[in-house]
């Protein structure tokens, strides 16, 4: 398994964002890892806070930042296996070029989200885990989709 500070900071090597940007951008990659290989891309959990599934650990590492981006990483970052580098990069091709608040929104129409917030009202605090169970299944459901099978 991979740091999800490892993650974040390969995110980072390809722009500034916001907070919010990079959190989206790690659930997607944890939530996708889950379709495709099984297991868990990191170790932390994602709950489904109001703006959308946020990783605790993540948040307190960055919140410092608050609205504004955190600068680009100038330094490489190297993972275990070398497809993970290969993984992310497709991750970031495909919701890269959305805004933070375009992420938000395709993660409120995320069912593993939405399932953990089922007994939350609208824009109500929230720290419920988002399963991984849910993510592996929702996303591989997607793969067929992407891949027309």
């Amino acid at each position: 398994m991979e740091s999800i500070y490892e993650v974040a900071r390969y995110f980072l090597t390809k722009e500034s964002m916001s907070h919010k940007k990079l959190q989206k951008l790690c659930y997607f990659a944890q939530a996708w890892f889950l379709a495709n290989y099984g297991k868990p891309l990191v170790p932390n959990r994602f709950e489904a806070w109001v703006h959308g599934p946020v990783c605790p650990d993540l948040y307190n590492r960055y919140r410092g930042w608050g609205w504004e981006k955190i600068p680009v990483e100038r330094q490489p970052v190297l993972f275990d296996g070398a497809e993970v580098a290969g993984f992310l990069d497709k991750v970031y091709d495909i919701y890269g070029d959305y805004t933070a608040d375009e992420l938000e929104r395709i993660t409120h129409t995320d069912e593993p989200w939405n399932k953990a917030r089922i007994n939350c009202a609208p824009g109500s605090y929230s720290r419920n885990p988002i399963a991984l169970k849910d993510m592996r299944d929702y996303y591989g459901e997607r793969i067929g989709k992407v891949y027309g099978e």
